[in-house]
């Protein structure tokens, strides 16, 4: 009879360890996969802001000349968004805050630009879009942190390197000053 309650101990033991190692799996691969569809979303948002550079790209041309070459990289720089990596973002992410920057340049230099309502409304666009990467870059670094921390603590770090996880990358855009939006004030 105690044969049989250890016998049973045992199992339950054996069970209990198996549903925890099953948990601490797919909260990885739960981390993992919200991870991925946020930089999706980061995508989502660069492209938007590009799409909006380029429409206000359009508005301006009629007041001023502008190198042709922003509006072609605009055009490739969209075109790509959709196969960046996590470490391509930040390249994307930094050149497409550059050519704002120089957009805002020239639109500084024509006052009846400013009053344009299409100007206006593209340029509210664009801060709520400046606001949604800054919302998903830092969801992607909160998630990716999680996951990272579970790959760095016991008995967590066990059953992700049974799974063969790594590290996931944190989004870190640098060689620009990302604690600043670019100036869109009139």
């Amino acid at each position: 009879m105690i044969l049989l309650i250890v016998a049973g101990v045992v199992v339950l033991a054996i069970i209990g360890l198996v549903i925890w190692a099953v948990s601490l799996y797919n909260r990885f691969f739960s981390l993992k996969n919200t991870h991925e569809a946020t930089l999706g979303q980061i995508k989502v948002a660069l492209k938007k802001r590009l799409d909006m550079i380029e429409q206000l790209l359009g508005a301006v041309k009629s007041y001023a000349a502008f190198e042709k070459d922003t509006l072609e990289r605009v055009t490739a720089m969209r075109a790509s968004v959709g196969s960046a990596g996590a470490g391509d973002l930040a390249g994307i992410e930094a050149e497409s805050r550059s050519m704002l920057g120089r957009l805002f340049a020239v639109m500084e230099n024509y006052p009846d630009l400013k009053t344009s309502q299409t100007v206006t409304s593209l340029m509210d666009s664009v801060k709520q879009v400046e606001d949604e990467i800054a919302r998903q870059r830092y969801t992607a670094n909160n998630v990716a942190e999680q996951f990272n921390t579970m790959m760095d603590t016991i008995p967590s770090n066990f059953i992700g390197k049974l799974a063969g996880l790594i590290k996931l990358q944190y989004l870190e855009f640098a060689g620009e000053d990302i604690e600043k939006r670019p100036d869109i004030s009139f």
